[in-house]
This record gives structure tokens, sequence and C-alpha cells, in this order.
């Protein structure tokens, strides 16, 4: 029997899980459960910009994050890059490191034009890939005194009043070493356009044996929101991490596996529920 899965991830990230599951053998459909916008006031990131060269290092929490943050990039910035580029014979025009927790976002910095070089990222052979991962691997390099800018998103139309707990425990191990942590809203999440075909789906995948894969905890809140009312206590779910892991079990999913963020070790944990 070819096991269903349902890739929750937005509909642009979705695509290349879609096609590595079918590839693999599983019958795979993309149903998005969030959207990505542009901020409404892209000021922010153009200053965020101008003060670059101060940056010991830039964490971006997801490829979305490095792809909004970089199309906002203003073209004073460009120039006062190029400019140190000149001066110091450096590619990338700026001393700030790029941090990224994970493999997407590192692939993001680099069709961005970051140089590898200059990205801090946990191997690829990780046990996980996180803020924590990504502690291991530069924390120890952290002075009191450098200043970091984490670039993030947003969720819906509501003021930022939370960062993710990633997020925040990776903020405060900055603080904790005497570094200064800015932050940046370079997108916003919002609830996927929903019609009754996608609910359909939905609820006959609550109780037909597919699989859903949660790569976000915010993923999960916003099924509950599309879909209120509906029992999950039959549903299966493959998470990436064990903070979304946690947040399926809340939401009442009957079993939830935990998952390396990878496509192979995706595949094996939805196949290993057969």
């Amino acid at each position: 029997m070819i096991m269903r899965v349902i890739v929750t991830r937005p509909a642009r990230d979705a695509a290349p899980w879609v096609d590595g599951m079918v590839a693999a053998g599983l019958d795979a459909l993309a149903l998005p459960l969030m959207a990505v916008e542009p901020v409404a006031n892209p000021e922010p990131v153009h200053q965020a910009w101008g003060r670059m060269d101060g940056y010991a290092g830039v964490m971006f929490v997801s490829g979305n994050a490095v792809e909004h943050f970089y199309a906002l990039k203003p073209a004073s910035a460009l120039l006062s890059i190029a400019r140190v580029a000149i001066k110091t014979g450096a590619n990338s025009g700026s001393s700030a490191r790029s941090l990224a927790t994970g493999p997407g976002t590192v692939a993001a910095l680099m069709r961005a034009g970051v140089p590898p070089a200059s990205i801090d990222a946990p191997a690829s052979q990780a046990g996980q890939f996180d803020s924590e991962a990504l502690w291991e691997v530069m924390g120890a390099r952290v002075k009191a005194g450098q200043h970091f800018l984490i670039v993030r998103g947003q969720d819906g139309t509501a003021p930022q009043t939370s960062t993710g707990a990633g997020r925040d425990w990776f903020a405060n191990r900055l603080q904790e070493a005497g570094a200064q942590v800015d932050w940046v809203t370079a997108y916003r999440r919002c609830l996927p356009p929903w019609g009754d075909a996608e609910r359909r789906v939905a609820a006959d995948a609550a109780v037909d044996g597919a699989v859903w894969l949660f790569s976000s905890s915010q993923a999960v809140a916003n099924l509950l929101t599309l879909l209120p009312g509906q029992s999950w206590a039959h549903a299966l779910a493959v998470a990436t991490h064990a903070r979304i892991a946690e947040a399926a079990r809340q939401g009442g999913f009957g079993v939830v596996c935990e998952s390396r963020p990878t496509l192979p070790d995706v595949v094996a944990s939805i196949e290993s529920m057969q």
C-alpha cells in the first residue's frame, strides 16, 4: 500500500518535498498551512541594512527570512557594501557572519550571493537543525560587546510579541555572553486561502491514514484554526523537531513521530509508520 503524505509547507517550499517523496514511492500532495507575504512597512529592514557593518552576525530564522531580507536590500546598502569590498578585498563586503539553523537557510543564503565561508550553520550530518545546534557551532566565538541581528517573520497582522522558542533561546544565549541583539521582521506568515476543496482534503486526511508532515508549530496551529472542531485522534503526523511534535500532540494528533528535517530521514520515518 502506497502511503499518502500531506506536505504542509508554504506552496513554493512544498513543491520540491512533494517531488522528492513521489520519487521515493510515496503519494504526496501539497496542502500549505502557511502563506508567506512581504511586510507592509519595509523601512525597518532598510534601516537594518544600513547598520550591517556594525553587526558581528546576522541570524536568519528560515530561507524565507533570507529571501525577503535580501529582496528589500536598498540601493544605498549596495553602494556601501561595494565601498567596503574595494577597501578590504572581501567578497561579501561586510564582516557580519550569516547564521543559519539548517541546510534550507544555507541554500537560500548561497542563492543570495553569500559566500559559504561566511556562513555558520550546523553540519549536514548534525542530529538536529535548530538554534541549539547553531549555538554549538558558533557560541564559543561570541564576545561581550558584539552586536547581532535576528531576521524573523511575523504572524498575520498582529504586532510582533513573540519571537519563537528557538529564537528566544538563541537571543538569550547571545545576551548572556554579553552581546547585544536587534530584531527585524522581513516577512509575514499568514493563514493560507483555503476553500471547500482544501477543507475536504484535510478532513479526509484526519481519518484515512494519511501522514501529515509538519515543519512548523505555526502550521499545526493554523490547521486547528482552519478546521475547528475536527478530531485528530486517528491522524498520523511526522514532525521535524521536538517542539513541533509537541504542538501536534497538544493539537490532538493520535500518532506523532519525530524526524530529522532531511528528505531521506522524513521518508524513512513515514515508511516506519506502515
